[in-house]
């Protein structure tokens, strides 16, 4: 029973888990608006197949972005708990400019 309670338990932290990783230019502050692109891209084997890649001078319109973002959200999470690793989303943001949307 308790090694049914422990994988319970470590099932939740792992599903509820989420990670972030922001890259901005130097001296400016984390954005929390709404992105001007988001879209997930798809992973497998834990995130060690497959490759992903944002043009962002497009999405800009040839501006340079003032704030990109990689996270795994909870939904990316959870596909990836449920296929075991398998199928491991990871979803991409940028931010533009405001002249540039």
């Amino acid at each position: 029973m308790a090694i049914r309670n422990l994988l319970v338990v470590t099932a939740v932290i792992a599903l509820s888990a989420c990670s972030t990783v922001t890259m901005l230019p130097e001296g400016n502050v984390k954005l929390s608006s709404k992105p001007t692109y988001q879209k997930s891209h798809p992973f497998f084997l834990w995130g060690l197949v497959g490759e992903s890649r944002v043009n962002v001078l497009a999405v800009c319109k040839n501006q340079d972005p003032i704030q990109l973002q990689t996270q795994e959200t909870f939904l990316d999470g959870f596909l990836g708990g449920v296929t075991l690793g398998i199928y491991t989303p990871r979803t991409a943001k940028v931010w533009c400019p405001e002249e540039s949307k």
